[in-house]
């Protein structure tokens, strides 16, 4: 639930970044002030409101999740805490999906490392030193986003012009703020899918065990670390091409697009022996139970195989998102969710697969979902999301 809330204010602030990198590529600073100041209104709304909803609505949710008696009190406890983050939270990811798309890429990496110090820290005074437990470990997490937010709006004011506002730039623009939601929505709608359609794969999962599912717990969390390097090609690209929509330079969006297809194939193809000759070892540094390990190395050399159709969702959806074409995120989460419950009903009836279906229909759906994105951006239309009247870029929905 906290990562169904989390999606929503990062894609809230993905579409003001979108936003900005484009009038930024245009060189027209005063819209980029005055998307920054409107997105204020957006983010600071949707987290007041989510927060209050999820505070007050905390037990009926964790119930309908059939959340044991033994442990409601203190998940209420930790939700309501962390409902109370949403705030700063939302203000983070607003500063710093702004920097990015202006083009430094480096600066929310420290935030995030010193947000980080500081909840371990905090975690180990609260629930060692003071005895708080649960309630102690959420505090800390609260107050290691206020201190991401906090430091994240001073630099982001001391050191970028742009977000020292005029009372101008300040006032509420209606089709600006439209066309944040507009571009943030199907992106927060999307990370909500896929979260929804993982949740009904782990239901298969579950029905073949402890071992099945402790083999694929540890697989999803390598698939998580090698997931990284796609993830942040796909977000330096998204900035990108959004600055050179912005610019009108359309073969340089191409160019990206092409330099970044071939960093991914390199990084795929040098991944397969690294399945394939050291999987045991990695999967032997998460457990060491024998079943365990040989069903998890053998996931992983059946997964490895599709590493490049994983790639292939994020650099063409970077491209599009740059480029203002956010509304097929909602059509990419769509597909990942009809791939996972259709593929993981057929494959794992298959009697010669049986559970290694799971990991097949992983792979299937990478790669059937790529084809998708890759068909996308093909077609063209991200060309036709920025337009130039009259000297002055417009966004298009």
């Amino acid at each position: 639930m906290n990562f169904l809330f989390f999606s929503l204010s990062l894609g809230l602030g993905l579409g003001i970044g979108i936003l900005v990198s484009q009038y930024f590529g245009a060189k027209q600073q005063d819209m980029v002030g005055s998307i920054i100041g409107n997105s204020i209104y957006v983010l600071g709304s949707t987290a007041i409101i989510v927060s209050i909803l999820g505070i007050l609505s905390s037990p009926q949710l964790l119930r309908l999740l059939a959340t044991p008696d033994s442990i409601i009190g203190d998940s209420i406890i930790y939700m309501r805490m962390t409902c109370i983050g949403m705030l700063p939270i939302a203000v983070y990811n607003g500063v710093t999906c702004i920097i990015r798309a202006l083009g430094d890429s480096k600066t929310p990496l420290y935030f995030l490392i010193l947000s980080s110090i500081v909840n371990v820290i905090l975690d180990l005074v609260f629930v060692l030193t003071l005895g708080w437990g649960v309630f102690g470990v959420a505090f800390a997490t609260v107050i290691a986003q206020c201190v991401a937010a906090v430091t994240s709006v001073i630099y982001a004011y001391v050191r970028i012009p742009y977000f020292r506002l005029s009372k101008e730039q300040m006032k509420p623009r209606i089709p600006m703020i439209i066309s944040s939601i507009k571009l943030g929505i199907p992106v927060a709608l999307q990370n909500s899918m896929i979260a929804i359609s993982c949740m009904a794969l782990q239901g298969i999962v579950n029905q073949y065990g402890e071992t099945v599912m402790a083999a694929y717990t540890i697989t999803g969390r390598i698939e998580q670390i090698v997931q990284q390097p796609y993830g942040s090609l796909g977000m330096a690209l998204t900035t990108y091409s959004g600055q050179n929509m912005g610019a009108r330079k359309l073969e340089r969006v191409k160019q990206g697009y092409r330099q970044a297809v071939i960093i991914a194939l390199v990084f795929s193809i040098c991944m397969i022996p690294v399945a394939y000759l050291f999987g045991r070892q990695i999967i032997e540094a998460f457990v060491k139970e024998p079943e365990v390990v040989e069903i998890g190395m053998t996931a992983l050399r059946v997964t490895s195989l599709c590493y490049f159709g994983l790639g292939m969702i994020y650099i063409p959806r970077a491209v599009l998102n740059g480029c203002g074409d956010t509304g097929f995120a909602m059509l990419n989460g769509i597909t990942e969710v009809v791939c996972r419950l259709a593929y993981s009903q057929f494959f794992t009836r298959i009697p010669v697969l049986g559970f290694w279906g799971i990991w097949v229909t992983t792979g299937a759906t990478w790669i059937t979902t790529a084809v998708v994105c890759v068909i996308r951006y093909m077609r063209g239309r991200w060309k036709a999301k920025v337009v130039v009247k009259e000297g002055k870029v417009q966004v298009v929905g």
